[in-house]
């Protein structure tokens, strides 16, 4: 007997799949462009690699750093040079700073308008001591001396120039004037401090003077003088009394 298969049971026959087969992959070149010049395809397909290009070497970047290192030293050894000669200025001629006081004040005039004006001349005497044994001072022509009452200017003036020597003691007499407008209540405060026989005032100098180191002048610099008096009275003609007086000095480069 014979027996026939159908076609539907040939259809439905499970084929076996080899899983670990190799799946097909994507040449990493177009086969198109996988051929020779001729035409013909290669027997492999080429594989394009990245080309790497090496920089050029910074030459300039290291120039600049070594002149910046170059500067750099070079501003050090001056610095120390500077520093090591001021050091051995300073040890071989000891400075000093020089010192000032207001020993005499005069009031030659000193009046009130109806505008409430005050016109002021002061004769002040002023002391300069030089305590240097190896530096002289040169005063020289800029300066300007202030007495103040309350803030207010009253009269201004102006050292000589002259050369001060070694531990040298300098008077010097100088006649300050001025105009200043003063209100109602600043001379109601100043009758009052008359009649108690205490006024206070400010003196301030602003001098440039040029030091002088053996043989060598140096550089201008400003000294500059601030004293804090009390007198007695501001009446013209009148012998003056400084019953206080403190004076600071310091040097403005």
């Amino acid at each position: 007997m014979t027996t026939k298969h159908s076609p539907t049971a040939d259809q439905q026959r499970i084929h076996p799949v080899d899983v670990e087969a190799p799946q097909p992959t994507v040449p990493l070149v177009p086969r198109e462009l996988s051929r020779s010049e001729k035409g013909d395809p290669e027997p492999y397909p080429r594989r394009v690699l990245p080309i790497a290009h090496s920089r050029p070497p910074k030459k300039r970047r290291s120039c600049f750093c070594r002149c910046l290192c170059c500067t750099i030293c070079t501003i050090l050894l001056l610095v120390v040079a500077v520093a090591a000669t001021l050091g051995i200025l300073y040890l071989v001629f000891d400075p000093k700073l020089p010192k000032y006081s207001v020993d005499r004040l005069r009031v030659t005039a000193f009046s009130v308008d109806q505008n409430l004006t005050a016109h002021a001349t002061f004769e002040v005497t002023v002391t300069a001591t030089n305590p240097n044994k190896g530096i002289g001072i040169y005063y020289v022509s800029g300066s300007r001396l202030n007495v103040l009452y309350s803030g207010y200017d009253l009269c201004q003036g102006t050292l000589p120039e002259f050369y001060q020597g070694h531990r040298n003691t300098t008077v010097l007499g100088v006649v300050l004037t001025g105009d200043v407008q003063l209100g109602s209540t600043v001379m109601n405060e100043l009758q009052q401090q008359q009649q108690t026989g205490t006024v206070p005032l400010d003196f301030r100098g602003d001098v440039p003077v040029r030091v002088k180191l053996g043989g060598l002048k140096l550089w201008k610099v400003t000294s500059r003088v601030r004293c804090s008096l009390v007198v007695d009275s501001l009446t013209a003609n009148n012998q003056i009394r400084i019953k206080n007086s403190s004076c600071k000095f310091s040097l403005k480069l």
